[in-house]
């Protein structure tokens, strides 16, 4: 016994199985429509859409005038001072302990300030030395404040 189908039949076969995939997927695409517009006040998805592409366009903005602001404070901040370094000494042989120190605080250039105290019995005397790249303008630097620039350069 061969089966033979009509025309007419086929083609109704054919529309109903196209008619049921078509279902299929405006079904699937009706569900994630609804989770994207979920929560959103009866907005349609172009108003949604819209307001992200709106936020986007300001996070941007944002973005870039916080990229200037810190290009501005990293080039600044080569001149604040980033570096200490500190050293304790005995200068006068007959005065027992420490007393004296020198502190160096420097930039990120090496330069910056060289502060000495020399303590004796009835004074202390406080001396400031202006330091440019690691060199001390107009003056000679004692080994001590060599080696609290060092100090200040390895922090």
């Amino acid at each position: 016994m061969v089966f033979s189908f009509d025309s007419e039949i086929l083609a109704l076969i054919v529309l109903f199985l196209w008619v049921l995939g078509l279902t299929f997927f405006l079904y699937r695409y009706g569900r994630h429509y609804q989770r994207l517009v979920k929560g959103q006040d009866k907005k349609n998805l172009t108003e949604i859409l819209n307001a992200i592409l709106k936020e986007i366009k300001i996070s941007k903005e944002e973005i870039e005038k916080l990229k200037e602001r810190t290009t501005k404070i990293e080039k600044e901040n080569v001149f604040y001072f980033q570096r200490a370094g500190l050293v304790k000494f005995n200068p006068f042989k007959e005065i027992g302990g420490k007393q004296s120190f020198i502190l160096a605080l420097l930039d990120k250039e090496k330069s910056g300030v060289l502060i000495t105290s020399l303590h004796g019995r009835e004074t202390t005397r406080w001396y400031v030395k202006i330091i440019k790249k690691g060199k001390a303008v107009n003056f000679e630097l004692s080994k001590e404040e060599k080696e609290a620039i060092e100090k200040a350069d390895k922090a």
